[in-house]
């Protein structure tokens, strides 16, 4: 079995929220879990796996802006800030870096 850790940084890759799933599980899980933890901040960077309508709605709720790519199967493409995008994988190459179970 394997386990996918949701977490919330802040703005320097730092965590400040985890939460732990089983791998199988869908991202949405993580996300309902950790999104009244959200702290005040103006954008949330994600994958595609939190790509879901009420994720985007309850962001937009908190004056969020989500930076999350559409799912292939989503019939309208969703716009998002491609350059912004990029720096999504900063936490989890930190925290593997500081991980020695993969080393």
């Amino acid at each position: 079995m394997n386990t996918k850790l949701h977490a919330i940084c802040d703005s320097q890759g730092r965590p400040l929220n985890l939460f732990v799933t089983a791998g199988q599980v869908s991202d949405y899980i993580g996300a309902r879990a950790l999104v009244r933890s959200l702290p005040k901040v103006d954008w949330l960077l994600g994958d595609r796996g939190y790509d879901a309508d009420w994720f985007r709605e309850a962001l937009k709720d908190k004056g969020i802006r989500a930076c999350i790519p559409g799912r292939k199967q989503r019939k309208k493409p969703v716009k998002y800030d491609k350059r912004r995008y990029k720096r999504r994988n900063r936490p989890s190459r930190d925290i593997a870096a500081q991980c020695p179970a993969g080393q």
